[in-house]
């Protein structure tokens, strides 16, 4: 990936749970949240998060406090497993869900930092270090459907922490990477 590269992108969904919906054993199902989790737009702290999440200003979230995931992972899912209807973008759980870039590759490529890259929704630039994969879980066979906690590894996002105050909004933005992961 180039040194630095802007690409158009959309937020297509934002999502801040303040309790972790999936507890206990997947076919039991996941808990419901308190409140709706879907944001048409979130507030954005440095080093702390996003307000309202369950991981903001939390010491062993801090390289963990925001996943972004590719809208694009949930249509291979939706193509590999032969699903009629492609899952919603809130499904994964993941905080900032975009269509436009392949924010796996942002990841460090092994223990370590992955790209510094920043969103642009309008509302100013807000920046982000990416850190490790987001991992799929078990649950993703439930909450999406069979097979796509084994569908969606390599595609299940990137673990990043803010390094900037900001505001993200659904719509049109644009994503820049600042500096890519060391290989």
């Amino acid at each position: 990936m180039p040194d630095t590269i802007s690409a158009p992108v959309e937020i297509v969904a934002l999502l801040v749970s303040s309790t972790h919906a999936f507890e206990g054993r997947p076919p039991d199902g996941p808990r419901p949240d308190p409140e709706p989790a879907e944001r048409d737009e979130v507030t954005v702290r440095a080093t702390l998060g996003l307000v309202g999440d369950r991981y903001f200003n939390q010491p062993a979230h801090r390289r963990a406090a925001v996943t972004l995931f590719a809208a694009e992972s949930l249509d291979i899912l939706a193509r590999d497993l032969d699903l009629a209807v492609v899952p919603g973008p809130h499904l994964p759980r993941r905080n900032i869900v975009v269509r436009g870039f392949p924010v796996d590759e942002l990841a460090a490529p092994r223990r370590g930092t992955g790209a510094v890259f920043s969103l642009d929704c309008g509302a100013g630039e807000v920046r982000f270090q990416a850190y490790r994969p987001a991992h799929p879980c078990a649950w993703m066979d439930v909450v999406l459907a069979p097979g796509a906690f084994r569908g969606l590894r390599g595609r299940g996002g990137v673990r990043c922490a803010p390094l900037d105050d900001g505001i993200l909004r659904v719509g049109p933005a644009t994503l820049t990477v600042v500096r890519s992961p060391a290989a």
